[in-house]
């Protein structure tokens, strides 16, 4: 009697064993991908097959879209190799890419490049126009602001003196005296790339004297690049505090350049403009401290002042030259309007304190004279060298048009195959011949 034969299994791999295979090929491709954009500190080159991959797998990677013709962009490419291995380095390391805008120009049009060289910075795979600095040194300062603690612990007064040397010139500082770090941890995180954040949990009486504080505790708003600093006495909540912030980002008196004028581009806030004679004169100089004093009081505005010297071009926007009387005062909208208060259009030498108080309330009051600033507007000024640029591509692509439909017409009429006629048909040709050779196209003089 023959015996059954049991049905053989196929024996199934221990779930664990294919666990183990696929963190195998997972690390694999991670492992490929590392291999592929090592950070170490060299610039990495980015093309269309490599850059969405580039910029998913690196946090934070600052590109520069560049031409290999542009002047200005072999002057930026040894700066960028010497900021690089700097800012691998850091705890949060930031890679520095190159992207050849003239020979990929679909990812250049992607990335809204219309300028040579455009510097872009990615984090979490979002994109921000990079104004920064463009030295090695500088640039490198600048950036670490953007893998910068959101809220620093300061414990001394060496250690508030340390952050404020380390944070740089290039953003505006907040140390909130006596405050605890969860005040300003929300809105540290929403404005990190806007400023610095901190908060001093220990600090001296030299401290308060140091930054001017009357009591704590006390929000301080820095500007080392403009030596001007405000504070806040609270209430430190709500929309308080974050437009105590948001009206910060801008020193309390703001002097005006070509620089300055790009950070006042999303500024919806009016400006109290204040045009002078000489912004480096004695008398300037002691108009700008009454001007601080207006604009603590005054935060719905922005205070803002330049010299015709300085800037005898803008000033003619604002029908402001030799002749006019220095200095003139007015409210700009950041645009194409500007306001002057009747019977306050300049100021004089004496008491400009009690004059600058009645001009803003004569502006409150409404009486006021709306003028127009004259062309290019405040975006003209802010993109005038894109917008030069763009008219004369514009100029130029349509003048090749006209040129290629001229020389069409041209050609067709030499190709016209020759008509046998009447002598009167004949004679109509010639005449008709000899005045177009008289109105043809002509040598183009330089």
């Amino acid at each position: 009697m023959e015996k059954s034969r049991k049905p053989k299994i196929k024996a199934t791999p221990p779930m664990p064993i294919i666990l183990l295979l696929l963190l195998c090929i997972f690390e694999t491709g991670i492992s490929s991908t590392a291999d592929q954009f090592k950070v170490d500190g060299k610039v990495l080159e980015l093309d269309e097959s490599n850059f969405d991959l580039a910029i998913s797998s690196l946090t934070y990677i600052l590109v520069d879209f560049y031409a290999p013709w542009c002047r200005h962009c072999k002057l930026l490419s040894p700066q960028l190799d010497e900021a690089a291995p700097v800012l691998a380095g850091l705890k949060e390391p930031i890679v520095i890419a190159k992207v050849n805008a003239d020979k990929f120009t679909r990812l250049a049009s992607k990335h809204d490049v219309d300028a040579y060289p455009t510097l872009k910075l990615f984090m979490h795979g979002v994109s921000m126009e990079y104004y920064g600095p463009r030295k090695a040194d500088s640039l490198v300062q600048y950036l670490k602001k953007f893998v910068s603690t959101d809220v620093s612990i300061l414990i001394s007064d060496s250690a508030i003196s340390d952050f404020v040397e380390e944070a740089g010139t290039f953003f505006p500082i907040f140390i909130g005296f006596g405050l605890n770090e969860t005040v300003l941890s929300n809105l540290a995180v929403k404005y990190k790339k806007r400023a610095w954040f901190s908060v001093a949990k220990d600090f001296s009486d030299e401290a308060k004297v140091l930054y001017d504080m009357e009591k704590v505790p006390a929000l301080v708003a820095i500007h080392p690049n403009y030596k001007q600093q405000s504070i806040f006495y609270g209430p430190f909540e709500g929309e308080f505090l974050e437009d105590f912030i948001k009206q910060n980002f801008l020193p309390p008196v703001v002097p005006l350049n070509h620089e300055t004028l790009k950070l006042l581009k999303d500024e919806k806030r009016k400006i109290v403009l204040t045009i002078t004679a000489d912004e480096n004169e004695d008398q300037t100089q002691n108009l700008i401290m009454l001007l601080k004093a207006a604009a603590s009081t005054n935060r719905d505005l922005v205070f803002g002042y330049f010299g015709l010297k300085q800037w005898e071009d803008f000033a003619d926007k604002f029908e402001a030259n030799e002749k006019t009387k220095l200095p003139k005062i007015i409210v700009w909208d950041g645009d194409e309007d500007y306001f002057s208060v009747i019977g306050i259009e300049s100021l004089d030498n004496e008491d400009q304190g009690s004059q600058i108080s009645q001009f803003l309330e004569g502006y409150r009051q409404g009486r006021t004279q709306k003028k127009t600033v004259k062309a290019p507007l405040f975006m003209g000024f802010f993109n005038s060298v894109v917008g030069i640029v763009a008219f004369f591509i514009i100029f130029i692509v349509v003048a090749m048009m006209i040129l290629m439909v001229v020389l069409l017409i041209i050609i067709s009429k030499d190709n016209e195959p020759v008509r046998v006629g009447s002598r009167e048909e004949v004679d109509r040709a010639d005449n008709s011949e000899a005045e177009s050779s008289q109105h043809g196209p002509g040598k183009k003089e330089d």
